[in-house]
C-alpha cells in the first residue's frame, strides 16, 4: 500500500476505532445475544493486556540487540494481542453496562487518576502505533525511530494500566 494511503487509513481506523469505544458509553445495552455470557471478558481483557506489555518488553529487548526479526514478531504480536482486545472490550461494552467503581479514600482517586490517564492515552496510542507500523513497513525506519520513542512508553503504560484498572475494579463486578 501506497505511504499516502496507508496515512489515510491510519486516521480512519483511528477515528472509527476511538469514535466506536465512545460510542460504548451513549448506546444501549444489547445484554447477551444468544444466551452468550459476557462476564469473564474483563479477565480476559486484562490477560490480553497483559500479554501486549510482555510482547512489547520483548520488542523492546529485541530492538535493543538489534534482533529486527524479533522486534517485528513481537510488535506484530502486541498488535494481535490489542486487536483482540479491542473486539473483547467492544462486545462487552455494548453488551453490559458499565461498572463503578465503589472504593473510597485514597484509593479511589488512584484508581480515577489511573483510569482517566489510561483512557486518555488509549485513545492517543491507536494513531501513534499505526503510525510507527506504518513508517516501519514503508521502510521509513528515521521517522519509525522518532515516533517510536513516543509509541513504545504510552503503549506499555496503557497496556500496564489495562491491568491495574481491572484488578481495582475487578471486586465490584457482578459476577
Amino acid at each position: 500500500m501506497p505511504y499516502r494511503n496507508s496515512i489515510l487509513l491510519i486516521w480512519v481506523l483511528t477515528i472509527v476505532i476511538n469514535g466506536l469505544i465512545l460510542l460504548t458509553f451513549f448506546m444501549p445495552k444489547v445484554s447477551s445475544v444468544a444466551g452468550c455470557d459476557y462476564s469473564s471478558l474483563p479477565m480476559l481483557n486484562a490477560i490480553l493486556n497483559g500479554l501486549t506489555f510482555f510482547s512489547l518488553l520483548f520488542a523492546l529487548f529485541a530492538v535493543r540487540r538489534k534482533d529486527i526479526l524479533l522486534h517485528r514478531s513481537s510488535i506484530f504480536l502486541a498488535f494481535s494481542f490489542t486487536s483482540l482486545f479491542l473486539f473483547s472490550y467492544l462486545l462487552y461494552h455494548f453488551s453490559i453496562p458499565s461498572t463503578s467503581y465503589k472504593g473510597d479514600g485514597i484509593l479511589r482517586e488512584i484508581y480515577y487518576f489511573i483510569l482517566v490517564t489510561h483512557v486518555v492515552l488509549a485513545a492517543v496510542i491507536v494513531p501513534l502505533g499505526l503510525l510507527a507500523m506504518a513508517f516501519a513497513l514503508n521502510n521509513r525506519i528515521t521517522q519509525h525511530r522518532k515516533i517510536a520513542r513516543w509509541t513504545v512508553p504510552i503503549w506499555l503504560y496503557v497496556s500496564f494500566t489495562g491491568v491495574v484498572v481491572y484488578l481495582l475494579i475487578n471486586p465490584y463486578y457482578q459476577h
